[in-house]
C-alpha cells in the first residue's frame, strides 16, 4: 500500500467510525457529539433537517480557516472526512444501527467509539470538521494534544444545546467530550511505528 493510500484509508475509518457513534449511540437521545454535531441536532430539533445534511452543513463553515492555517491538503483531508462522516451517519441512521437503549450506556460506548474514530483523523493530519479544526490549529502550532481545546470550544455549544432541549443534555455532552477527547489524546500521542499523515504529505512535496 502506497504513502497517500495509507492515509486514505485511515481517514476513510476515522470518518466511518465517528459517523457510526454519531448515528448509532449519541443522536438518537439527542446528545451532541461536539460543537458542529450539538448544530446539527438544533438544526434537526427545530427544522426536521436530516442530521447528515445538516452536519455537513455546518461543517463546511470552518473550512476557510482549515486552508489558511494547515494548507490545502489538511483542508481537503478534512473535506474528504466531513463527507465520509455525513455519509456515515446517513447510512447508520436506521433501525438495523441504532441501539437507543440506556443513554448512559449508550453514551459510554458512543464517546469511546467517537474518540477513536476523531483520533485516526486528527493523527493524520485531518480534521474531523467543526471546532476541529480550530482545535487541530492549535495542537499544531502550540505543539500540544487536541483534547483538551476541543472540549473548551465545545462547551458554548452544550450550553445552548441543553437550554434548548434538555439541561441534562450538558451533563451528557461533556461527559461524551471527556470520554471522547480522553480516547483522541492517547491515539494522537501514541508512538507508532508507520503512522502517515497529511501534514506529512504536504511537507514531502
Amino acid at each position: 500500500m502506497t504513502y497517500r493510500w495509507s492515509v486514505f484509508v485511515f481517514v476513510t475509518l476515522g470518518a466511518v467510525i465517528q459517523g457510526y457513534a454519531m448515528s448509532a449511540f449519541l443522536f438518537p437521545h439527542f446528545i451532541p457529539s461536539g460543537g458542529a454535531g450539538g448544530i446539527a441536532v438544533l438544526f434537526n430539533y427545530w427544522f426536521g433537517l436530516p442530521l447528515s445534511i445538516a452536519l455537513w452543513l455546518v461543517n463546511f463553515t470552518l473550512l476557510a480557516a482549515a486552508i489558511h492555517w494547515l494548507g490545502n491538503a489538511s483542508a481537503l483531508g478534512t473535506m474528504y472526512a466531513i463527507t465520509a462522516t455525513s455519509l456515515a451517519v446517513q447510512f447508520f441512521d436506521r433501525p438495523l444501527f441504532i441501539h437507543a437503549g440506556n443513554a448512559w450506556v449508550d453514551l459510554l460506548i458512543g464517546s469511546i467509539t467517537l474518540g477513536f474514530g476523531i483520533g485516526l483523523l486528527l493523527k493524520h493530519g485531518v480534521s474531523n470538521g467543526g471546532m476541529g479544526v480550530i482545535a487541530l490549529i492549535t495542537a499544531k502550532y502550540r505543539n500540544i494534544p487536541p483534547g483538551k481545546p476541543l472540549l473548551l470550544l465545545n462547551g458554548s455549544v452544550f450550553l445552548l444545546t441543553a437550554s434548548i432541549i434538555d439541561w441534562r443534555i450538558v451533563l451528557q455532552a461533556i461527559m461524551c467530550q471527556w470520554l471522547s477527547t480522553k480516547i483522541v489524546d492517547l491515539l494522537f500521542t501514541m508512538k507508532l511505528p508507520y503512522f502517515p499523515s497529511i501534514l506529512a504529505i504536504r511537507r514531502k512535496k
